[in-house]
């Protein structure tokens, strides 16, 4: 079994006809996703990679009966294209789309708040995968295997770090999603983590945060409560200055709040192993 994605989910690609929605869609139609069509305003009608194109979600949903997208288009036109999918029916909306104005966003969730099963991955993330079945999204096949380890983070380049570090170890993914580092986001760390709880071929689960915000402390109340999952977490920026932004739009430190130093201790409190180093994740989840 899976979270969110499995081989019976029918995708769409917002952008397909881009290129960076053609590509990233070749990526998952070569691994087995179930894509069934995508969307091009003004190229409705044509066809792209073999697969059919709509000028709208609406429209392509209605066609293809999908039920997930994939958003690669311009920051610009993002906010629209995850409203249009919500609004036509879709159930799994990953935007990798990253520079989305932290008011558009503020507005899509604000909209999101009509559709309540419309769960949003994103923005700014690399979107999810469960190995060897599906993908929607940027993150590569080839550092993923099958397995029993759910793998949830914040940070694109952290995820495939480890995601590889875990298939060199022998440790099978179920599914990894990544849920991007922007100030407003769709699913949070203790959405993810509920899911993984609820999957019966999860046994192990991998946490990847990183400075600012407080959603980490969150996960850590939630898996402090009880959890049928080992769990390590790492968390990345513990040489970030104060008040300075690094990499991510929303990690960024104030005070006493959101640091690395809160989250570990979140986490420790809560009886979850806390890695130093990437490098310590694989040990402590064995």
């Amino acid at each position: 079994m899976s979270i969110l994605l499995d081989a019976s989910t029918r995708v769409i690609v917002q952008g397909i006809t881009g290129r960076e929605g053609s590509f990233h869609a070749e990526q998952m139609l070569a691994m087995g996703t179930k894509l069934v069509g995508g969307t091009s305003p003004g190229k409705g009608g044509s066809t792209h990679l073999g697969l059919p194109v709509f000028n709208t979600a609406y429209d392509a949903v209605t066609a293809t009966g999908a039920t997930a997208s994939g958003i690669f288009v311009p920051p610009a036109f993002a906010p629209d294209a995850i409203m249009e999918a919500a609004a036509a029916g879709v159930t799994l909306i990953a935007c990798i789309t990253e520079g989305i104005p932290i008011q558009d966003m503020i507005r899509v969730k604000d909209f999101l708040r009509g559709y309540p099963s419309a769960r949003l991955i994103g923005p700014n993330c690399p979107g999810l995968i469960t190995p060897g079945v599906a993908k929607i999204g940027i993150i590569p096949a080839r550092i993923t295997r099958p397995g029993t380890v759910g793998l949830v983070s914040r940070s694109g380049t952290l995820t495939y770090e480890v995601g590889s570090a875990l298939s060199a170890a022998g440790m099978g993914q179920s599914t990894i999603v990544g849920i991007g580092g922007d100030p407003v986001l769709g699913l949070t760390f203790s959405d993810v983590i509920a899911l993984f709880e609820a999957d019966p071929a999860t046994d192990r689960l991998v946490v990847i945060g990183e400075i600012g915000g407080s959603d980490e402390e969150r996960a850590a109340e939630l898996l402090g409560r009880g959890s049928r999952l080992k769990t390590v977490a790492f968390i990345s920026g513990r040489t970030a200055p104060e008040g300075k932004r690094m990499g991510h739009a929303g990690a960024i430190i104030s005070g006493n709040r959101g640091t690395a130093k809160s989250k570990e201790e979140a986490f420790q409190r809560a009886g979850v192993a806390v890695a130093e180093t990437t490098d310590q994740i694989v040990g402590l989840l064995s």
